[in-house]
């Protein structure tokens, strides 16, 4: 087919997160295409796809069309940075580094503390384009910001809580991504998306679906989800380009480290009070499954909105699950372990915000939940690097991404049965640091569902003794 015949009449364009096409042949559409990515936009008078394809279809037009074809997506430009105050990097985070740059998309999965960061800053830097850095949570944003300006001297836009400054570098949040990348889906090279396991949620998909950026860096320690949509990763992102395992990293970038497990009973009144909220709960499913062998937990939940006993059946549920998380002799063996490391920095994770309180009352250490105003997180933070708080507790709020300061001793007494959270907190003890070994106490409820949730939480390599 000659190019000339085209006339450069063919034309790429980008709207509200999707590509735009016109000038082309439904033939050659199909030729270049199977299956076929293309709709028809009687709009426009031509074709549509999601803007994610960009990459690919930039490829194949100019391998097909040569010069024949007008490019009016790419809004991105080279960016000079001011400065690059870069850490050099070890052996395991080059390779990560190279491995990306072997194909420019993909994910890079590194443990908690083995500076995944580090990897994509020096990704930025050699890439030299425009960048957004995409982070579950606000505090994240906030925390790339300074690492941006630290490492590269730029003052890094910010797209979200209550900003909207975009820069040719930007930061920015899943959740604001999905909202603004109708608008600025072409303004972007790369989008680095830190803990990515976070995307694959059906709105969030958005946030990869609409840019039409080539190049992708996926960042997490636990790329798996207990809803095993992870597989579309592959295509959101791109494939998986490094994996490093805790285990390969133990000792070497990571402490050494101990897992201890901590079995504790119910009170005789703790256990009776169980006891009856687990029968009130059986005898309500055994009474539906009587008309409804089906009848499950979901239905449960759905029927608990209108269902005065089906509302009874779920909070004697939940009193139950509460008395599992906490166990009045948690808080003495707590104790105990806080005398057995004074001195040293403690984290304390918790399977409720209730028990995080606990905790925090019992013991007058701060507690730091989702609630809390992002001032009031920093302080306890810093007091916590500083020495004025020896301890903190917290429910989910430190399991992934914030920056800690050096602690070598967690204490979790409560939460999920997923293995991704279990890794993250795990993650949280492993820097090395002037502490030495790391020790990661587990404290269950013996006779209760906090031993199977217990078991299904520690399948990973990461915690089997060594």
């Amino acid at each position: 087919m000659s190019h000339s015949a085209f006339a450069n009449s063919v034309r790429l364009a980008f709207d509200q997160g999707t590509l735009t096409l016109s000038g082309v042949s439904e033939s050659l559409l199909k030729r270049l295409w199977e299956p076929n990515i293309w709709v028809s936009d009687p709009r426009s008078k031509g074709w549509r796809t999601d803007a994610i394809h960009y990459g690919e279809v930039a490829k194949r037009f100019s391998l097909h069309l040569a010069a024949s074809w007008i490019d009016d997506v790419a809004d991105w430009k080279p960016v000079v940075f001011p400065r690059q105050n870069l850490h050099s990097l070890r052996r395991d985070q080059a390779d990560a580094v190279n491995a990306w740059f072997a194909t420019r998309r993909g994910v890079v999965v590194m443990p908690t503390g083995t500076g995944k960061t580090e990897v994509a800053l020096h990704v930025i830097a050699r890439l030299g384009g425009s960048v957004l850095v995409v982070s579950p949570v606000r505090d994240l944003m906030y925390q790339w910001h300074d690492r941006i300006l630290a490492a590269t001297g730029i003052d890094a836009g910010i797209i979200g809580d209550g900003v909207h400054r975009v820069s040719p570098i930007s930061v920015t949040t899943y959740d604001s991504a999905s909202i603004h990348m109708p608008r600025i889906g072409n303004r972007f090279q790369l989008v680095v998306f830190d803990e990515c396991h976070h995307l694959p949620g059906s709105v969030r998909q958005d946030a990869a679906r609409m840019s039409a950026a080539p190049f992708r860096l996926g960042l997490t320690a636990t790329p798996q989800r207990r809803d095993g949509m992870e597989v579309l990763l592959d295509e959101l992102i791109g494939p998986r380009v490094y994996t490093q395992a805790i285990e390969s990293a133990r000792g070497k970038t990571l402490a050494h480290y101990d897992i201890v497990r901590m079995s504790v009973h119910l009170s005789e009144e703790e256990r009776e009070r169980y006891k009856m909220l687990g029968r009130t709960v059986a005898n309500f499913i055994a009474e539906r499954r009587v008309d409804d062998p089906g009848y499950d937990w979901q239905t449960l939940c759905r029927d608990s909105g209108s269902d005065p006993k089906a509302r009874a059946a779920m909070l004697a549920f939940h009193a139950k699950r509460s008395i599992e998380d906490r166990a009045t002799d948690k808080l003495r063996l707590i104790e105990d372990l806080f005398r057995l490391h004074a001195g040293e920095p403690v984290i304390v994770f918790c399977g409720s915000n209730a028990m995080a309180r606990d905790v925090s009352l019992r013991f007058l250490v701060p507690c730091l939940l989702s609630h809390c105003r992002k001032r009031e997180r920093k302080e306890i933070l810093a007091g916590f690097r500083e020495g004025r708080y020896p301890v903190i507790v917290a429910n989910r709020v430190l399991d992934e991404g914030v920056d800690l300061p050096e602690v070598n001793v967690a204490i979790v007494v409560g939460g999920g049965s997923g293995t991704r959270q279990a890794l993250q907190r795990l993650g949280r003890v492993l820097r090395k640091n002037r502490f030495g070994r790391a020790c990661f106490y587990e404290i269950v409820t013996s006779g209760t569902r906090d031993e199977i949730r217990s078991r299904d939480r520690r399948r990973s390599d990461a915690f089997r003794k060594k």
